[in-house]
């Protein structure tokens, strides 16, 4: 990886797509650091918006890289637009005409415009949600232009506009940003800006290590010892998300010779590839948007109200640092997310009929039908793999985070995400190389 980085600093042309890409993510960093007009900074400063024991929050603070509890303006970061890709996916799959849409290139175009449209929407929706929290649960708005104590005023409406507005128009950016990544960067812009929020992170988890430690110096506990066990841990889940993301069933294709004209085409054998993690995130981000909206509702809530009795009960099981039954259910949910992904994306039918148009078959099993059947049968057990692959992954920083008392800022969907954003970054760089040293040559 370093003498891959070393050898595209070389090359000028690649070192400008670096460079701009760092520029971009450092605006992006910038952009985390301003806030939202007509919330109290000093009060956000003394860290009142606590998030990290919120599970919803806690999310979405974890994407924008500490921008949603520092009041940034960037605080939505990319989940709107996350949101609107898997609305736009599901969408797709339900609807003849935007499936036709999505086989060519201009078709896919409007699409693309029709997800920012959908993730301007979905960026209002949530603006005024995370208004609606820093209005009824946190004392943060600046009391000189909103005065909360006296319930909603009719002059309180243009500053609550102009702070949703104000969290639409940062999310916007974001997405305009990653545009500008993919089209003058290197890597999937997104990608990248996700990278980025989360490994912002890291320095929470330090910080966490560090605090374990001068307990343990002091005698005040044992956490202490919890610091070799985690380094050991997070090292053991990056060599096995690093093993499983390049995993892969190969099932053998044979192709039949053919002649047209004089020449002779076919009859070579080659590999059909199956990854093992086929969904990607994918179905980590299914299986928390839909355990997070209880924790959304309870947000919006009145805490007296919700002190004690069935409700109490029913939001504190979808609390993850207090709930075994979270940490089962999230375990379940993602298994069936990944399934429902999988085979929504990869059909069995379709990849035997490209098999037998070019002449193809798997050895021992007949064209047709049969191809298909086989496929699907080794579909499902690739995706039963990684499902638990990527259950595991998930649940295990949670039930640390049970075992510990501690939240830990890293959880494994985090991990997962920056490994497979890296892996894919060095993937292109190295592409890129490869096509110009190729071009060289050849010239």
């Amino acid at each position: 990886m370093f003498s891959a980085l070393k050898n595209a600093f070389r090359t000028p042309e690649l070192r400008k797509k670096i460079l701009y890409t760092l520029l971009i993510l450092l605006i992006f960093r910038v952009g985390n650091a301003l806030t939202v007009p007509f919330l109290d900074l000093k009060m956000i400063q003394a860290g009142v918006i606590s998030v990290t024991d919120n599970g919803f929050l806690g999310y979405l603070d974890i994407l924008s890289g500490g921008a949603f509890s520092q009041g940034s303006i960037l605080c939505l970061s990319i989940s709107p637009y996350i949101n609107a890709s898997i609305i736009m996916q599901l969408l797709t799959i339900a609807f003849t005409k935007l499936q036709n849409l999505s086989k060519d290139e201009e078709g896919r175009k409007v699409i693309n415009k029709i997800t920012r449209w959908v993730t301007v929407g979905l960026a209002a929706m949530q603006g005024v949600g995370y208004y609606t929290i820093l209005r009824n649960s946190y004392d943060v708005l600046d009391t000189r232009f909103v005065d909360t104590s006296k319930g909603f005023q009719s002059s309180e409406l243009f500053y609550a506009a102009v702070i949703v507005l104000v969290m639409m128009a940062g999310s916007s950016v974001i997405v305009w940003l990653g545009d500008r990544i993919d089209a003058k960067g290197i890597g999937n812009g997104i990608s990248m800006i996700l990278f980025a929020g989360i490994v912002s992170r890291v320095p929470s988890v330090i910080a966490l290590f560090e605090s374990w430690w001068v307990q343990g110096v002091n005698g005040e506990g044992v956490k202490i010892f919890y610091i070799p066990f985690m380094i050991i841990l997070f090292l053991a889940m990056l060599y096995f998300i690093v093993f499983v993301n390049d995993a892969e069933r190969r099932i053998p294709v044979q192709y039949a010779k053919r002649v047209v004209g004089r020449k002779v085409y076919g009859g070579q054998s080659t590999n059909f590839p199956i990854k093992v993690s086929m969904s990607g995130v994918m179905p980590l981000i299914f299986a928390t948007s839909i355990l997070s909206v209880p924790s959304m509702i309870e947000s919006w809530c009145n805490p007296d109200a919700i002190k004690d009795g069935f409700w109490r009960g029913f939001f504190d099981f979808f609390d993850p640092a207090d709930s075994w039954g979270y940490a089962i259910l999230y375990f379940v949910l993602i298994i069936g997310f990944n399934y429902f992904y999988v085979f929504t994306q990869y059909d069995p039918v379709e990849i035997a009929n490209n098999i037998r148009k070019n002449n193809g078959a798997i050895p021992g099993i007949r064209p047709g039908q049969p191809t298909s059947s086989y496929i699907d049968r080794v579909i499902k057990r690739i995706v039963l793999i990684g499902a638990l692959f990527l259950s595991v992954v998930a649940i295990l920083p949670i039930l640390l985070s049970l075992i510990t008392n501690e939240n830990i800022s890293l959880g494994g969907t985090s991990i997962l995400i920056v490994v497979s954003v890296a892996l894919e970054t060095m993937r292109q760089l190295e592409s890129q190389m490869m096509m110009r040293y190729y071009k060289g040559f050849m010239d």
